[in-house]
């Protein structure tokens, strides 16, 4: 069994920020990969699907950003799992957007929610980081990650989220490559046609 938890923050207000691309990430997963209702358990709204094989409990924490290690930890003790079996989707400022990387481990590069885990659980946990590129200064970074995807970044997020979305399989039976690669493929632009000459 996994978690695959998504950080956020709760409300409308805030659902279609930068910083709550984890959220969207996981809400897209379980709803392709046919997972049950929604509903509140561990601080957070949990869904629950089978993928690749494997049991996979959906986590959207609702206890705010810098405390999401708490809805984490009290699912991971619930089901007596281990960090190694837990998968956080979380917006990451120093990839490009539409870009993402799969990592176990590592610091939580000013992160609020990884953070936050990290002193629950430790750092062995893997990540997912998806990409949504930096302001250009630190003193923008709070604004620029709590306002709004803006209507040309659709263009990538939605291909983004659909491509995670498929390729789960594979990022749940441990081939964290292979989804990258998977990824990778199913949001390449398509090529421009050739002119005869």
């Amino acid at each position: 069994m996994l978690v695959l938890a998504g950080l956020g923050n709760p409300g409308r207000e805030y659902a279609g920020n930068r910083h709550n691309i984890g959220f969207m990430a996981v809400e897209r997963m379980a709803a392709r990969n046919g997972f049950s209702a929604w509903r509140k358990r561990f601080e957070g709204q949990v869904a629950e699907g089978m993928v690749g094989g494997e049991k996979v409990l959906a986590l959207l924490p609702q206890t705010f950003m810098n405390l999401s290690g708490q809805s984490v930890r009290q699912a991971l003790g619930f089901y007596k799992l281990t960090p190694e079996q837990l998968i956080v989707c979380h917006d990451e400022l120093d990839l490009a957007p539409g870009k993402l990387r799969v990592k176990r481990g590592g610091g939580a590069g000013g992160h609020n929610g990884l953070r936050s885990i990290d002193s629950h659980l430790g750092p062995e946990y893997w990540r997912l980081r998806l990409g949504i590129g930096h302001p250009g200064h630190r003193d923008l970074v709070h604004n620029y990650v709590l306002h709004d995807f803006a209507g040309s970044d659709r263009d990538w997020l939605l291909p983004l989220l659909d491509a995670c979305a498929d390729a789960l399989p594979l990022l749940v039976n441990g081939q964290p490559d292979r989804f990258m690669t998977k990824v990778a493929v199913l949001t390449r632009p398509p090529a421009a046609p050739s002119e005869d000459k």
